[in-house]
């Protein structure tokens, strides 16, 4: 029972479900700052829902991956090409459907009871956002664009708008300006975990934009994104949606400016990128954390 376990929180890949409470985060003190109250049992509800939206699209994409033999083409890095569960342990590959069969019928049942609560709209976004997790693997990945924003989409313009909408029965500003941020650094997130892959996914004809434009040209893309995630903190200070204290996640623009002049002199090689990856997953769930702290205190 034990191997068992262990076998499916790495094929949840465990270390990485940190990212859901992380940007669920802001998102509380964001709706808690509009509504003055933030029910414990609903923000629990919240976050396991979050959770289980987030475990289902890892299992369904370890799946997928084993079964499209990607995972035979795939040199794995602690960031990127799966956990290697499956390809190590095949007969893990039935587990590996149940985990994601499971967690997406918790998540939709938590959603269903979510929209009972809240009104129909949740509705609307717990559809996109199980769309998004079905068809990412074999779909979404061989569309470039869609690619590139799914990922800030699921996790910030539905997540976290979602959040906004079941605490507070609207979409505050203050989230709103929240849910750009997420959606700006979990973009960037995922696009840096392609690089090492790109000639692993080109062989099973997924054409995201590593794949499609290479190495340099998705850096400038990343630099574009990490752009869009700090200017969306400012804009929201300067609409006033969001307070001066917000700026705090500014703190990690050194760590930016790190991942950038790594990515720069890499010239793709693995060995160089793979801890510029490290640093882009630590930005990532920083950031946002630093942004619900000064949305708390501000």
């Amino acid at each position: 029972m034990k191997g068992l376990t262990r076998d499916l929180l790495a094929i949840a890949r465990g270390p990485f479900l940190v990212l859901t409470p992380a940007v669920l985060f802001p998102a509380m003190v964001a709706s808690y700052r509009f509504s003055g109250e933030l029910p414990l049992g609903l923000a629990l509800l919240i976050l396991l829902g979050g959770l289980a939206a987030h475990v289902a699209v890892n299992a369904l994409n370890e799946y997928q991956d084993f079964t499209s033999d990607l995972d035979e083409h795939t040199a794995r890095t602690p960031f990127s090409g799966g956990s290697g569960t499956l390809p190590e342990k095949p007969w893990r590959a039935g587990s590996a459907l149940w985990l994601f069969l499971v967690s997406f019928a918790l998540m939709i049942a938590i959603g269903v009871y979510l929209a009972w609560r809240t009104g129909p709209t949740l509705i609307t976004l717990g559809v996109a956002g199980g769309l998004i997790i079905l068809a990412y693997t074999r779909l979404i990945n061989r569309l470039p664009l869609l690619c590139l924003v799914s990922p800030g989409t699921g996790f910030g313009l539905l997540m976290v708008n979602g959040t906004g909408l079941i605490l507070t029965g609207h979409f505050p500003a203050g989230v709103q300006a929240v849910s750009w941020v997420v959606f700006f650094l979990v973009n960037a997130l995922l696009l840096l975990n392609q690089l090492p892959d790109i000639d692993a996914d080109r062989a099973v004809g997924r054409r995201h934009i590593p794949a499609l434009l290479g190495v340099s040209a998705s850096v400038r893309v990343y630099a574009l994104l990490l752009l869009g995630a700090y200017g969306s903190v400012l804009v929201g200070w300067l609409l006033e949606v969001l307070p001066l204290s917000a700026l705090c996640t500014w703190l990690t623009l050194p760590l930016a400016f790190q991942v950038l002049r790594q990515l720069w002199r890499s010239e793709g090689e693995r060995a160089v990128m793979v801890p510029a990856l490290g640093k882009n997953v630590m930005l990532v769930i920083i950031s946002p954390l630093l942004l619900g702290l000064g949305l708390l205190f501000g």
